[in-house]
């Protein structure tokens, strides 16, 4: 499985994904003081899922100690991210990361996960890839883990605990889907048996090819909501570029994420990314009577032609290519939600192809859904999906945005995206 899996993953999946198991940082939750003299790490739950957020405390340490606090987690290809924040300890001999502002170290100001998300690569650039913590991904591994430590002043090892943070939850199982068997590829996750039937959610990325939405997926079936994740191009049997992609095959690949016995069918969304976002639009409004809306990080209003020769279209139905040109919203039959950075590096017009999405659906009256266009003036290309996903520094001068404004509006996009689902549960 692993060899299926590995390297492939595309730029966000889940941009995501990967990075963000380093969040992998939650803890037993030990409440109160240690005794003094005997420091100790507590966080608020030794496992917990990569997109929620924990505490981490240092106890019994001297009022005003010095505690420099590290996080340190290797990812699938052997590097090890490290991060490390330095504190100076309050009256009771406790530094609370959720209250308490670092001296100096990874990130500023006062943020509870901010030892997690500012994971890097000490004294390396962009290694590889596109510079995302890439984790080995779901089902291959559920979870990962992040060693935590406090060290003092002078060097010694106060206190060290050990975290996991991921992706799937006890009972969650995943399928994987083939051309030959499904017509499709890609991993299906599904909630434990038993869980009521919740909305589906189709997940695919944009230019980087692959399956880059994985972490996302495994991550909103621990939630409850059916997810399937797929590849369109750059993957075995699949074309190797975005060109001439059919909308059929999106089609199909919703058919057999509505016919899960945990998936309400009225409410399947189309989840795409950059590029993707596309697709995910074009899906919506091609096939109303599968796909109930749809969800749109770094989004286009436009229909692209193809990645790398101009003339031919990105997509196709029924053997016809979609034209370059606006994207037709007539049609869609359910909510659309579109995030976007105002930093965006990579799609620069995102913030404005999220106004205008919005716009053109609010002004058609057709749709009875409400639409939103959520923009974040600090975040750039990786505005999505699910939050606390390290990234390089040179990666991040790539793709736009700061690495606070980008975790800022993860989390938040990420809320909105479990509300709406919540919403239409």
């Amino acid at each position: 499985m692993k060899e299926w899996l590995g390297g492939r993953l595309g730029m966000r999946a889940a941009v995501v994904l990967g990075a963000v198991v380093l969040g992998a940082v939650v803890l037993g939750g030990c409440t109160g003081h240690a005794a003094a003299g005997r420091p100790e790490i507590s966080v608020s739950a030794p496992v917990a899922l990569a997109d929620q957020a924990v505490t981490i405390r240092v106890t019994g340490l001297a009022p005003g100690q010095r505690v420099t606090v590290t996080a340190q987690a290797t990812d699938d290809s052997g590097l090890t991210w490290q991060a490390d924040a330095t504190f100076t300890a309050d009256q009771d001999g406790v530094v609370d990361l959720a209250s308490a502002a670092p001296d100096s170290g990874s990130y500023q100001g006062v943020d509870g996960m901010g030892l997690l998300w500012s994971l890097g690569l000490p004294g390396q650039a962009n290694v590889g890839g596109n510079g995302e913590f890439a984790a080995t991904p779901p089902p291959t591994r559920s979870g990962f883990p992040v060693e935590l430590t406090a060290t003092s002043a002078r060097g010694t090892v106060l206190a060290t605990r050990t975290v996991t943070r991921e992706w799937m939850v006890p009972g969650e199982t995943a399928r994987v889907l083939t051309l030959k068997t499904d017509k499709a590829a890609g991993v299906l996750f599904t909630p434990p048996p038993g869980t009521a039937r919740h909305p589906g959610v189709l997940l695919f990325g944009g230019a980087e090819g692959g399956m880059s939405q994985v972490y996302a997926a495994a991550l909103l079936a621990a939630h409850g909501y059916p997810a399937l994740t797929v590849a369109y191009f750059d993957w075995p049997g699949l074309p190797g570029q975005l060109e001439r992609i059919p909308l059929e095959y999106f089609e199909t690949a919703g058919r057999i994420l509505a016919a899960q016995p945990g998936t309400d069918p009225a409410h399947v969304l189309a989840l795409g990314y950059s590029e993707g976002s596309e697709a995910a639009l074009l899906a919506a409004d091609y096939f109303p009577q599968l796909f109930h809306g749809a969800i749109v990080y770094s989004p286009s209003s436009f229909a692209s032609p193809a990645q790398n020769d101009a003339s031919q279209p990105a997509w196709t139905l029924n053997g016809k290519g979609i034209a370059p040109g606006p994207i037709p919203e007539y049609d869609i039959s359910g909510p659309v939600l579109a995030l976007a950075g105002g930093d965006d590096a990579l799609v620069t017009d995102a913030a404005q192809s999220a106004n205008e999405i919005a716009f053109d659906l609010a002004s058609e009256g057709g749709n009875r859904y409400p639409s939103q266009e959520l923009t974040y003036p600090n975040a750039g290309h990786a505005v999505g999906t699910f939050p606390y996903q390290p990234i390089t520094s040179a990666a991040l001068g790539t793709l736009g945005g700061t690495r606070a404004g980008d975790v800022a509006a993860q989390r938040a996009g990420w809320a909105t995206v479990l509300g709406l689902l919540a919403r239409l549960s």
